[in-house]
């Protein structure tokens, strides 16, 4: 077997590749507490993407080899596609979102909609890596850049979470009157006696303390909220049906200090619980603000 991948580097270089890139996107493709993807439909459709996306990667390199620059033209071809895989998975999450007691909210749905676009980029890559490797030195070389490659993919499907720019404590949820607190943040107006009874009961209250200016500005996103929030009442439930404005989760900034009071309506009241909920939540991408470089390069530009 070794001798004839040694004499078919072309097929074998394209077997390689396509196996490392199919396994990254396979070891990229999990099903978490949001239970997205769906099992089995909705991972059936990731990995025959998955599959497409190792193969184009995989033989664009012999392609490119025999001076077949056609290849490149394939690869932007499935660029393209990918970026209906984007589209796809927006507006269908978009639509779910109608449906959730406690929205996910746009910025974290196209979030995760970069996310399988560019995880499928990712297979393409490790799947092209491996793939010259082979034809460049052997099949052994290529299997261990392969390996390599699925490190570096790890490595980046870990994201940065609420908890490297803010700390978490709990809060206790008060009444002055009508008007709900959460430590000494104010949240709202809370006219019926019976809500007040059920926040009073089962609302959970926690302060999230920036840790430098920049997340100041980061968790001040009504973005980054929303996910905090939905997170939050997926991992632990939500004390609420369809029109009961007043049980939704809130969160509020309190302006002086630039803190955030959450008040959340588990249905499963557990404070270790929820502080780990609060502080796995992903930082988005498009909620990330870093005021502080701005401003220093415009000093030293000025």
């Amino acid at each position: 077997m070794f001798s004839w991948l040694n004499t078919h580097l072309d097929t074998a270089s394209v077997i390689i590749g396509t196996t490392f890139g199919l396994l990254a996107r396979v070891l990229m493709l999990r099903s978490d507490y949001r239970q997205y993807p769906a099992y089995p439909h909705g991972k059936v459709i990731h990995l025959s993407l998955g599959l497409i996306a190792g193969a184009l990667g995989a033989v664009a390199v012999p392609a490119l080899f025999n001076k077949d620059y056609t290849a490149i033209t394939f690869l932007a071809l499935a660029a393209q596609q990918f970026r209906e895989v984007r589209n796809m998975e927006r507006n269908t999450l978009t639509k779910i979102d109608q449906l959730e007691l406690v929205p996910r909210g746009v910025a974290y749905i196209e979030g995760i909609a970069v996310v399988f676009e560019g995880r499928n980029y990712l297979a393409i890559l490790t799947a092209f890596m491996a793939s010259l490797f082979v034809m460049l030195i052997g099949w052994w070389c290529g299997i261990i850049v392969g390996i390599l490659c699925i490190g570096v993919v790890f490595r980046l499907m870990r994201g940065t979470t609420i908890k490297v720019i803010a700390q978490i404590e709990r809060a206790d949820v008060v009444f002055d009157g009508p008007n709900l607190y959460v430590g000494d943040v104010y949240m709202m107006n809370v006219g019926l006696d019976e809500n007040r009874d059920i926040i009073a009961h089962e609302g959970m209250g926690f302060i999230l303390t920036p840790k430098n200016d920049d997340a100041k500005v980061t968790i001040a996103n009504l973005g980054q909220r929303q996910a905090i929030l939905y997170d939050v009442s997926t991992r632990l439930g939500v004390y609420r049906d369809d029109g009961d404005p007043m049980l939704l989760p809130i969160s509020k900034l309190g302006l002086r200090t630039g803190k955030l009071g959450l008040l959340v309506l588990p249905r499963e009241k557990d404070w270790d619980k929820a502080i780990e909920a609060v502080n796995s939540v992903p930082l988005l991408e498009s909620a990330v603000r870093k005021p502080t470089v701005a401003n220093r390069k415009s000093t030293q530009e000025g």
